[in-house]
């Protein structure tokens, strides 16, 4: 079986959507993942709000921490994107295939997209896990990616990784939604039986992905700061008490320490960053997407067809 080129078509657009929408807000999502790691200061809160850790990077002259990890988030991004599209769209195609249907229902879009989620969670953990405590990191002592990779055991590289399974909802959630309302919203253009890309306006793909995205955070954001605490870098201590940290970085032992700690509330501790941080980051993924997707497909239809009048030419040879 050939390759999938409107699936290929989808995922790249997605990835390079994912690419600059990461870069672009990078800083905002440090801000964020540092303020919600602070669980594990007992007692003690050294950010009061999101703007406590841009003000600490400022007047320690450490503001380029700020994109401390980047490589790394970026190069995740990228991966998980383009297999998370792959997979979602070939999933998608090949269930209307199978069904019969000209259209998928709620409840097939929810499984499929769960199922696209596991596989991206499986493949790309160990650089989310390297991320998160590269994000976490005190400013200006982060490491680098392999000595991030390879300070720990080769189980730590999975840390969270139950909990980002779990969070294939989100995206499948936010992806369904958005799919759901473009279809509504595009519906009169699906007449057209000739198969040629569609498009949104970038207002409103940016509307409907930061919609989406808001929809899916809420309903998921206590897995998602549990599993923030769980990935967080260890600070500078003597080894005893990284020991004794460790052990309580399991999912059982996170949730009953923000339980005694924060009461229910902590659960959402720091939920306006990750919306803020994370609607403006698929809104922009999604608007991105929507306008280069029929540019992409142009550009690999236009590759197949050179490389099919290559291949003609050296065969006529």
């Amino acid at each position: 079986m050939g390759v999938d080129l409107e699936s290929l078509s989808e995922a790249t657009s997605g990835a390079i959507g994912s690419l600059l929408s990461t870069t672009i807000l990078y800083p905002l999502d440090t801000c964020k993942t540092k303020y919600q790691a602070e669980a594990r200061a007992h007692g003690q809160q050294k950010y009061r709000n999101l703007s406590d850790v841009l003000w600490e990077a400022i007047s320690t002259r450490q503001v380029l921490s700020l994109y401390q990890g980047l490589g790394t988030k970026n190069l995740q991004s990228f991966i998980s994107q383009f297999i998370y599209f792959y997979g979602y769209s070939y999933f998608k195609r090949l269930y209307l295939e199978k069904s019969g249907s000209k259209k998928i229902g709620t409840n097939a879009n929810l499984i499929i997209a769960a199922a696209a989620g596991v596989c991206t969670s499986f493949i790309t953990q160990p650089l989310d896990t390297a991320s998160s405590r590269m994000q976490t990191s005190a400013f200006g002592k982060s490491k680098g990616l392999w000595e991030t990779l390879t300070e720990g055991s080769y189980s730590d590289l999975f840390d969270g990784l139950g909990i980002s399974l779990l969070l294939t909802s989100n995206p499948a959630i936010q992806y369904t939604v958005f799919d759901q309302l473009k279809l509504k919203l595009l519906k009169t253009n699906q007449n057209n039986s000739e198969k040629t890309a569609v498009t949104l306006s970038a207002f409103t793909a940016f509307f409907l992905g930061a919609l989406s995205k808001s929809i899916a955070t809420i309903l998921t954001y206590p897995a998602i700061r549990c599993k923030v605490v769980i990935q967080a870098a260890d600070s500078d201590d003597d080894e005893a008490n990284k020991a004794q940290r460790k052990s309580r970085k399991t999912l059982s032992a996170v949730i009953c320490a923000i339980w005694k700690k924060e009461g229910i509330l902590g659960f959402f501790k720091g939920l306006h960053a990750q919306i803020l941080k994370t609607v403006l980051s698929s809104a922009f993924l999604l608007m991105i997407k929507e306008k280069i997707t029929a540019t992409t497909w142009v550009l690999i239809l236009a590759i197949r067809r050179y490389l099919f009048l290559t291949r003609g030419k050296l065969k006529s040879a």
